[in-house]
């Protein structure tokens, strides 16, 4: 592969992992004509054969790692914990350790949104590139969803990036000029991969520190304080707004989407399902008003777009049961939304890889809503002593049993939701596949 330029600032890289945030950084530094070596603490990464042909003849360490002696920055991957003996002993070295995401800050020629929160990045995202393109702006998104922030950097320059952001990706991240930066929400997570939750909330707020304009959740007054000096700031939340605010506004007994005291859309005609998703709307538009976006060509995407997969994704209907599918809800905060936004009864599938969470906040939202709980996993015990006093609990081998005896402990109207306030590597490649073994068994159901 050709360089199509040399620098002579950094002699060379320490590349920390090799999945796909790995990869985009070797192909990165290899189209700047850098040099580098990469390691992975896997003995058999997936990603050797196409750094291979990225890189033919990289020097690469796999297994038991150590800090090679000639290399000035490492580069580290989202999954790599910050406490690792290899970047313990690199910041002792005095080398500079950051994301890809620092890299496509100083590289970057475009203007760029930096969107992130515990819950709900993703769909915001995906909201906002489509408003983007709805308005005909030229616009590319990627980052933590979808394209690796730096392969986008290989593509044509467009008018503007949207990119998700991680808190870990935020944390190893010095300079983040962001035009405009969202911050959805905080709840405590990622406790196995951070020091602590005051770790895990500073890295989030750290979005503010360069940004030039900002939205912030009202709901959040810390997010206030951080954003203080941001001259251009929109708020969001589910109460009523205030003029230039967006929020929820009641007339004659419908909500609508509001801007001030302007009424936008019913929310009764927003695609999405769930509480939840109001609010991310809310944060989309507020962000697109920074960015100028036409209002009607947003309010189209908003009636139109129907939300990710495994996003409270309706999946069928079966027995007058409704079976919901929420298997991104990763922690305890995203399944409370999911259950907020439930109406009526529902019997709730959850459990998995829990990230040192507390559970009692989940017990607290299913007071007077909880017909059973079906769970599963790794966790699962941690989540029936919490759940011990609200309702009968009940535990299942694997996906499929869950789903079945969910059916079976449903009622009429009722919804079985899989929401699972836990990670999904204990038992699935991740949530996706979880999702799609609960769609399999739905399915499977006799109707």
């Amino acid at each position: 592969m050709s360089a199509v330029k040399k620098s002579t600032s950094v002699s060379k890289t320490l590349v920390v992992g090799l999945g796909a945030t790995g990869l985009s950084v070797a192909r990165h530094l290899r189209r700047s004509g850098l040099d580098a070596r990469f390691v992975d603490t896997r003995d058999q990464p997936p990603g050797m054969q196409d750094l291979d042909r990225i890189w033919p003849g990289a020097a690469v360490e796999l297994g038991k790692v150590s800090l090679p002696g000639d290399v000035d920055r490492v580069v580290v991957s989202p999954g790599i914990a910050d406490d690792h003996p290899l970047l313990r002993k690199a910041r002792q070295a005095k080398l500079e350790v950051v994301s890809d995401i620092e890299l496509f800050a100083r590289e970057a020629q475009a203007p760029f949104v930096a969107i992130t929160g515990s819950n709900g990045k993703s769909t915001v995202t995906t909201l906002l590139y489509h408003m983007c393109r709805a308005d005909n702006r030229n616009v590319l998104a990627g980052g933590n969803l979808g394209e690796p922030a730096l392969d986008l950097l290989a593509r044509e320059t467009p008018d503007l990036y949207v990119l998700e952001l991680s808190s870990f990706q935020l944390q190893r991240t010095r300079s983040l000029p962001a035009a405009v930066a969202v911050l959805l929400n905080v709840a405590a997570d990622h406790l196995d991969w951070h020091a602590d939750e005051r770790e895990y909330r500073r890295s989030k707020y750290r979005v503010y520190r360069e940004a030039k304009a900002a939205v912030i959740n009202r709901a959040d007054p810390v997010a206030a304080e951080h954003a203080r000096d941001i001259d251009k700031l929109i708020s969001f939340g589910l109460d009523e707004p205030e003029a230039r605010q967006y929020g929820i506004r009641r007339e004659d007994g419908i909500d609508y989407l509001a801007r001030g005291e302007t009424l936008l859309l019913a929310t009764s005609e927003v695609a999405m399902v769930g509480l939840h998703n109001r609010a991310n709307a809310l944060a989309a538009l507020a962000a697109g008003e920074l960015l100028q976006l036409d209002m009607s060509a947003m309010l189209q995407v908003l009636n139109e777009f129907p939300g990710l997969p495994h996003r409270m994704q309706f999946v069928a209907r079966k027995g007058a049961v409704d079976f919901i599918n929420d298997s991104k809800a990763t922690n305890v905060a995203a399944a409370i939304a999911s259950i907020q936004s439930v109406e009526g009864m529902l019997v709730l599938i959850a459990g998995g890889e829990g990230k040192g969470c507390d559970y009692a906040e989940l017990a607290a939202a299913l007071e007077n809503k909880l017909r059973a709980a079906v769970l599963i996993g790794k966790d699962a015990e941690a989540i029936a002593d919490a759940l011990d006093t609200v309702m009968p609990v009940y535990f299942a081998r694997d996906m499929q049993d869950a789903v079945s005896r969910a059916a079976a402990f449903a009622e009429a109207d009722d919804t079985v939701l899989l929401a699972p306030a836990c990670a999904s590597f204990d038992q699935f490649e991740n949530f996706a596949a979880r999702g799609d073994a609960f769609r399999r068994a739905v399915e499977a159901l006799a109707r």
